[in-house]
């Protein structure tokens, strides 16, 4: 397990999850450290295709994408952890509790999400999740992922 902070660019992302525009919903890792926590971003611009319709006179990213978000980097989190031999595997969702949605986000918000992990058995985990605009906590969730061969 790689125990030092660290981050992760887009390029990298790319390597560690199969997901891509227009659901690939992470651009860098700010800071990671083994399967404890991390620190995600996602900068939202007016071109994310879901601005079109939601809404278009009040464009705001759908709480699902920003719970999506929260998955992508808790899975990138695992994966990271694991090493090489993890990537390319896909992380399914188990559950979703707790959600909340606090304040919307919007077109020009940058998004930090915040996971930190509460529990870990075998291949299931389960992580505390924050998403930030500044130190306003927009969403908060519990997701739980499985890490799967396919």
């Amino acid at each position: 397990m790689n125990e030092k902070a660290e981050t992760i660019d887009i390029i990298r992302i790319m390597e560690m999850i199969p997901h891509r525009y227009p659901f690939l919903l992470v651009d860098r890792i700010l800071e990671t450290r083994g399967d404890e926590y991390a620190v995600g971003l996602k900068n939202v611009t007016m071109n994310e295709p879901f601005f079109q319709g939601h809404f278009p006179s009040k464009p705001v990213m759908p709480g699902v994408l920003i719970i999506e978000a929260m998955a992508q980097v808790s899975g990138l989190t695992v994966i990271n952890a694991l090493g090489k031999e993890a990537e390319g595997k896909l992380v399914y969702f188990l559950s979703i509790d707790d959600a909340k949605f606090r304040k919307p986000v919007g077109p020009g918000d940058t998004l930090h999400i915040h996971v930190t992990k509460m529990q870990n058995r075998r291949n299931v985990w389960k992580f505390k999740c924050q998403a930030k605009v500044g130190d306003v906590v927009c969403a908060e969730a519990v997701v739980a992922a499985m890490l799967a061969d396919e």
